[in-house]
């Protein structure tokens, strides 16, 4: 129904038809070949074959008259058959079952009605031209089914192609997501503690220079070095995942990546920018697994960061980490700060980052100013141990977390619509 240049085909088609046809006529019997008339009749029944993609069904009717005329003037009966199998193929071809049923009744009614109306006792001519009706409408349905089920493989082999597609271009993106915000981590984190660094180390330099303390400015410059060290090791990392991706290396989700035991070396970083912090750190039993790890390193780096740049000198930080029940984690970073942002500021996306970590693992994460001064951040992170995130994917909250999450998640959507 597709094909190019259906016209001109089909033309061709019906000159084909109409030559066989003429050629069945010569070789029939002397006393039934056609007059001029029925010549007439003949050739012309397979004029409509041009339009029978074009509307199958009208090419079909037309035919009916010329071919009633035809066999009633008694001619040769075999002759007209190419043009009819080849009308009747493309109805049942091209239309439903109950279509290609009604036709097939219709032709096969006319059909004998023609032949009773010349000859009564023709019983086997009735038999034959029923049998062809059928044969014909049976191939063209079979044809049909044919074509429906290759059409169906191919659109089955499409959709499963766009889903692989689609789920590429979904890993990508999360992966993209990972990385920024693994780069946002790292950079917030070290750039503020240098900043911090180099703010003390000039505050010694400018308040008394005469009693110059170089065993302090020593200590911060030495802090310094070794946050760059570290932003730049980590920095390589990320930048080496981003290399193999490229050059379509296979990149393990499960590599090196932080985790609880790298807790003290953030403590150690937020001492030496002037904040007090107290690190209370409880492992659950077993291995934890790695993004559960990354995530809450990467949320207590967070709020170090934003309480050494925000809270004030002097800050007293709380971290504690600690199973909640036998099935999540619990982060919650606190300090006494009162110092304000600074002027002119524009809000980042700190939060916004460590809540859609947490949300990677399936869990919640609430942050907002204490009621009696200071800063909150906790986090509730669902985890398995290592061997049971190698052998199934994340599923849902295990219901002894199960009450606790949905209420965290609820009180994590009111204060985003309240926001």
């Amino acid at each position: 129904m597709h094909a190019p240049h259906k016209t001109r085909t089909d033309a061709l088609v019906a000159v084909g038809a109409g030559a066989l046809s003429a050629a069945l006529a010569l070789f029939a019997d002397d006393a039934m070949t056609p007059d001029a008339l029925g010549w007439l009749l003949l050739l012309g029944s397979a004029a409509p074959l041009v339009w029978r993609r074009r509307s199958p069904v009208l090419a079909l009717l037309a035919m009916i008259p010329l071919l009633m005329l035809y066999h009633g003037l008694d001619n040769a009966h075999t002759a007209p058959m190419p043009q009819t199998w080849i009308a009747l193929y493309t109805v049942a071809v091209t239309g439903r079952p109950l279509r290609t049923l009604l036709t097939g009744i219709g032709v096969t009614s006319v059909m004998v009605t023609v032949v009773l109306t010349i000859d009564a006792h023709q019983g086997l001519e009735l038999l034959r031209i029923s049998g062809w009706v059928i044969a014909i409408l049976f191939c063209g349905v079979d044809v049909r089914i044919y074509r429906q089920y290759v059409a169906s493989m191919l659109e089955r082999a499409e959709r499963a192609e766009r889903t692989r597609e689609e789920e590429a271009r979904r890993r990508v993106a999360e992966e993209r997501l990972r990385i920024a915000r693994d780069l946002h981590d790292l950079l917030a984190h070290s750039i503020t503690l240098i900043g911090v660094q180099t703010s003390v180390a000039s505050h010694i330099l400018t308040v008394d220079p005469e009693r110059l303390d170089r065993q302090a400015i020593a200590a911060s410059l030495d802090d310094i070095a070794d946050t760059c060290r570290e932003a730049r090791a980590e920095l390589r990392t990320t930048l080496q995942v981003l290399r193999d991706t490229g050059q379509g290396g296979r990149h393990d989700t499960d590599g090196p990546l932080p985790d609880l035991a790298a807790l003290p070396g953030l403590v150690r970083a937020a001492e030496a920018g002037g904040a007090r912090v107290d690190l209370r750190v409880r492992a659950p039993d077993g291995r934890l697994a790695p993004a559960t790890g990354a995530a809450a390193y990467r949320i207590v780096q967070e709020s170090l960061t934003n309480a050494v740049r925000h809270a004030g000198p002097g800050v007293r930080i709380v971290v504690a980490v600690e199973p909640d029940g036998p099935a999540a984690l619990r982060v919650t970073v606190t300090d006494d700060g009162t110092g304000p942002a600074e002027a002119g500021s524009a809000p980042g996306f700190g939060i916004v980052g460590m809540r859609e970590r947490a949300r990677s693992t399936g869990g919640t994460l609430d942050a907002g100013p204490r009621p009696g001064g200071g800063f909150e951040v906790s986090a509730l992170l669902p985890f398995q141990n290592q061997d049971e995130e190698q052998t199934r994917a994340p599923g849902p909250v295990p219901p002894a977390a199960h009450e606790r999450l949905a209420h965290a998640q609820e009180q994590e959507q009111e204060q985003e619509t309240a926001s």
